[in-house]
């Protein structure tokens, strides 16, 4: 069935699968070459008996059509789909709204469903450089302390709360305090690992998808009326927008929850990959692969992020197993939204990498890490190399990095500053947009309990106040906000977040991966230099350049000894202003202070080891400044 020339005799490029549906009509449209026949039934709700059937009629490439002159909007639907003689029961793999639990597809007149002023919500003015917070819904209002109100903990309205009647900001309050510019949501399309009826007390972060173009009903206050989970989505974004921050959606095309999914019961072996030997193929280790490179996958991809794009105003998307889909592909995504909504508007980025080996279609690349230069430069991945190499390797939990204890990191800690773009890592970037710098994210340790784990010996108090592990957490923060490429945090980083040692959380009970407000109060000083290296940052051209010349600011580096490194950056804008020329920066992961001698100068101290986006006036030139052990120091040079 798969093959080129299936794709060209069937393919077929119109944007308008699914039920369209207006005030006056509405219009049945999927694509299934092979189906010898296709019926439509109409349901009043999630569960109960058809009302009506009818056999759709059959156009070219495979299309097939039934058409009404009415709005059905509110109605719930499926399709007995005849291939081979046998019948199937599905849903609408291009369906905008469904039931509870997505086993049936609903009809929606999406201006219906729009919020009061959602027509005209727009995304925030783009700042001056781009930090993104990644956020899970549900952990963002579980914990009580979040004083969202009961009905709300967990879900989209939990964004609409302003003010929550507490003694410290929480939840968006808290967002807005913290200067980040981009909230990224892990995946909130409707995905089958939670049971949208049960109890609040389910969890999983959603990697699972079964109705790629319709929001999670667990996060609705309703689950049965399939409009609400659509309307409340929407006021989740704009409720961000309104409070200046743009919004990335996690997004998981890569493979489905299971085999048996909607598109593989429209039109079965052509969505997924398969083994010489005919069995799935596994590169997402999820059970299955879907086959990007073929121009019905293709399309269905791009189509959905667009839709995404434009229904839901959101500002970026971030790809799960990128590695799994193509550079053709990724590349296509880039020019249609440029094109859309003006170049770069939209935020691109994704993991570079897969679980194993999939089998790639004829004269596709891979969009992995490796790839990187065929890559459009608008298209961001995720540094393993940064991670890395300031906390140590991901997945052995006691290889420590730079900051805690790793040994002969020096140099490399030095390529990560311009972005790899001076070499040092396996891939050169075309320029540092391309690079997304973290040390954690939602999978594997979180920061904290990595720390905690290298650096405390025998010990497994997670919650423990360690002054030596704070002073690493802040370093590695400050090593990755003062490199060149995009910044990433997981929500909570900046707090200690801990997840007790689980570093594979997924499914874990909320209580061990909700966000705890009380530590926004216990963690302050953290939360403050957190603070202070964000506002800082978008002060400084040197580390906003995003260009292919950004690594020639680069003056000099050295390693200075065991532990303790020292760069000088140029740090003037396009007009060769800047209110500090020149940056000089030490990073002394040792344990023990040392005494760094300045270049010539008049030299402020702009953020070190305690606090960060400060402003201390500096002895004369060839003065030398005392920098305390495991921390770092910025500081700027004023011109004459």
């Amino acid at each position: 069935m798969a093959g080129r020339e299936f794709d060209e005799k069937y393919r077929y490029d119109g944007n308008d699968l699914g039920a369209a549906c207006t005030e006056q009509k509405t219009v049945f449209k999927v694509w299934s070459p092979v189906a010898e026949q296709i019926e439509l039934s109409l349901y009043r709700d999630g569960s109960s008996p058809a009302y009506f059937t009818k056999e759709m009629q059959q156009e070219e490439k495979g299309i097939w059509k039934l058409e009404f002159e009415e709005s059905l909007h509110g109605v719930y639907y499926d399709y007995l789909v005849r291939i081979g003689g046998k019948d199937k029961r599905t849903a609408d793999p291009y369906a905008v709204g469904c039931s509870c639990n997505g086993n049936r597809s609903m009809v929606v007149n999406l201006r219906l469903t729009d919020p009061p002023g959602f027509e005209s919500d727009t995304a925030p003015v783009k700042d001056k450089e781009q930090i993104i917070y990644e956020l899970h819904i549900k952990d963002f209002s579980y914990d009580k302390e979040s004083g969202v109100p009961d009905a709300y903990r967990g879900k989209y309205k939990a964004f609409t709360v302003i003010g929550t009647n507490g003694n410290y900001p929480t939840c968006m309050e808290y967002l807005k305090n913290l200067g980040i510019t981009h909230v990224h949501l892990l995946p909130f399309f409707d995905y089958a690992s939670v049971d949208e009826a049960g109890e609040e007390s389910q969890y999983n972060w959603g990697y699972d998808p079964l109705n790629f173009n319709v929001p999670e009903g667990s996060y609705a206050t309703d689950v049965m009326d399939g409009t609400v989970r659509i309307r409340e989505c929407k006021e989740m974004i704009q409720a961000l927008h309104a409070n200046g921050l743009r919004v990335i959606m996690d997004v998981v095309y890569n493979h489905t929850y299971k085999e048996d999914s909607w598109l593989q019961r429209m039109v079965p072996g052509y969505y997924y990959r398969y083994k010489e030997d005919g069995s799935l193929s596994d590169g997402s280790a999820c059970g299955n692969d879907i086959a990007a490179g073929r121009a019905m996958v293709d399309n269905y991809i791009a189509d959905s992020v667009m839709y995404w794009a434009k229904e839901y105003h959101l500002d970026g998307f971030r790809f799960d197993l990128m590695g799994l889909l193509t550079v053709e592909l990724m590349n296509r995504i880039r020019k249609e939204l440029d094109q859309e909504f003006g170049e770069g508007e939209k935020l691109l980025y994704g993991e570079p990498w897969r679980a194993d080996d999939s089998p790639m279609e004829t004269g596709t690349k891979a969009a992995l890490k490796a790839n990187a230069a065929c890559l459009d430069e608008g298209i961001g991945f995720f540094s393993d190399d940064t991670r890395d190499v300031i906390k140590g390797h991901v997945f052995e939990e006691k290889e420590p990095g730079f900051v805690n204890g790793g040994t002969d990191l020096e140099t490399k800690v030095l390529y990560a500053v311009t972005g790899w773009r001076d070499g040092g890592a396996s891939v050169r970037p075309k320029s540092c947009r391309q690079i997304i710098n973290y040390v954690s994210a939602h999978d594997n340790f979180t920061l904290w309990d990595k720390l905690v784990l290298t650096m405390r010996d025998g010990e497994a108090d997670f919650s423990g106040r360690y002054e030596d592990v704070l002073a690493a957490n802040k370093l590695a923060a400050f090593i990755y906000f003062t490199c060149q490429g995009n910044l990433f945090l997981q929500a909570g980083e900046e707090f200690a977040r801990t997840k007790f040692g689980e570093d594979n959380s997924y499914c874990s009970v909320p209580e061990v991966n909700m966000l705890r407000w009380r530590q926004t109060v216990e963690r302050k000083g953290l939360v403050d230099y957190y603070r202070g290296l964000i506002s800082l940052r978008k002060k400084l051209p040197a580390l906003c350049d995003k260009s292919s010349n950004a690594a020639k600011r680069m003056k000099e580096k050295e390693v200075l000894k065991e532990g303790v490194v020292t760069f000088r950056m140029d740090n003037r804008d396009d007009n060769g202003d800047g209110i500090w020329e020149e940056l000089f920066v030490i990073y002394n992961a040792a344990s023990d202070s040392c005494t760094v001698d300045l270049p010539e100068g008049r030299w402020e101290i702009l953020a070190d080891g305690r606090e960060a986006d400060c402003c201390r006036a500096m002895p004369s030139a060839g003065k030398g400044v005392s920098i305390d052990g495991k921390s770092g120091m910025m500081l700027g040079r004023k011109g004459a």
